[in-house]
């Protein structure tokens, strides 16, 4: 089974001429209903939709509530190789940037997991450039043996692989997989990965399929906001998860909703999204897709970030670095800017102020309650 079909059929239809059609009374009756299909979802993306954003962030603020509550999964990533054989035009890890390169060692990433465990956090985002020959399975199952004892949940944001990997890395402790298809437009896609393995659009697509049927617990999947218009992006971006969760009941489908930030290299966004358009992104995913799990990142300001909390936010991460080596000493160039910079701390007192719950754990394996 595969999402390819799928995808390609939505690149032929002419969504931006359907979303275009759309009216305000469309999006208003998508907001009356208690479950919204494809098509409350398109009009809930349509230009049209605009005028009622402040109805959509409502429901989308009622839904969250029912299903989470007020509680906000935090984690942190830990940048572990910036070594990569891709050469992404958008990318600062792209193997054509000249930028130092490192790749951490056990004694190296220990000290990286106790610096970021001595601020509460245990959940952790594991990530390397995609370069399996500098940064493999079997390196990065080393580093999970190593983090493990502080991070009952520990995810991967690698190359992707094929099920049995995953396999691998579940059998060494790696319970979340983040992937990234940047974007669901084939054409687009080709010409942004002009060489590397990262090229074989399909091979990416369903990497998040792989990672379920390897009986990972969690996975989200995303686009790369600003690479094109993100109306038919976020669109295809939430059927893809709603053929996900379909297909596997007992995943976490998570969606992250990234916006282009400055890195190393001369790529420019073509498609800047704004404030109000990421909101309605935002909230037409969660009235869509009600259990969806969504991740805002430090890519945003604080001030955004804050704001938009209540709207259908479950995921934020905290305390971020994305050089290698970056929580425990200074580190290199990293992958991209960050907008946020507040410790787990502040973030952590932002939400407390605000009558939300940081949830630093939300899972023990099954080897720690044996």
């Amino acid at each position: 089974m595969s999402f390819l079909p799928e995808a390609l059929r939505l690149h032929r239809e002419p969504l931006e001429e359907r979303m275009a059609a759309a009216t305000g009374h469309d999006a208003l009756r998508a907001l009356e209903r208690e479950r919204v299909g494809e098509d409350g979802f398109l009009a809930l993306l349509s230009p049209a939709a605009g005028q009622h954003l402040e109805a959509m962030a409502g429901r989308a603020r009622d839904l969250t509530l029912r299903r989470f509550g007020r509680t906000v999964s935090l984690f942190t990533p830990l940048y572990v190789s910036n070594h990569c054989a891709n050469h992404c035009r958008y990318c600062g890890f792209a193997a054509p940037n000249s930028i130092p390169r490192s790749r951490l060692t056990m004694d190296e990433v220990r000290a990286e997991g106790e610096a970021i465990a001595a601020t509460g956090l245990r959940q952790l985002l594991l990530l390397t450039g995609e370069s399996p020959a500098r940064a493999g399975v079997e390196y990065l199952e080393d580093c999970v043996r190593v983090l493990r004892p502080l991070f009952p949940s520990i995810a991967v944001e690698v190359f992707p692989m094929a099920a049995d990997d995953y396999r691998r890395l579940a059998a060494a402790g790696v319970d979340g997989l983040t992937v990234f298809q940047e974007t669901y437009d084939p054409d687009l896609y080709a010409d942004l990965h002009p060489a590397g393995p990262k090229r074989d659009y399909a091979w990416r697509l369903d990497t998040p399929m792989r990672g379920a049927e390897a009986g990972l617990r969690v996975v989200n999947i995303g686009v790369l906001l600003g690479l094109t218009g993100w109306r038919r992006e976020i669109f295809v971006t939430g059927l893809h998860a709603a053929w996900l969760m379909k297909r596997h009941p007992g995943v976490d489908v998570a969606v992250s909703l990234p916006r282009m930030r400055p890195h190393a290299g001369a790529f420019q966004p073509a498609s800047p999204v704004s404030d109000r358009e990421l909101v309605q992104a935002m909230t037409a995913l969660r009235i869509f897709l009600p259990r969806l799990s969504i991740t805002i990142s430090t890519r945003e300001t604080p001030a955004f970030r804050d704001n938009i909390l209540p709207l259908g936010v479950t995921r934020m991460s905290a305390g971020v670095s994305t050089a290698v080596g970056g929580h425990a000493k200074a580190g290199e160039t990293g992958q991209f800017e960050i907008s946020d910079p507040r410790s787990v701390a502040e973030v952590c007192e932002m939400l407390k102020s605000r009558g939300y719950q940081p949830v630093f754990k939300d899972w023990e394996p099954l080897e720690a309650s044996a």
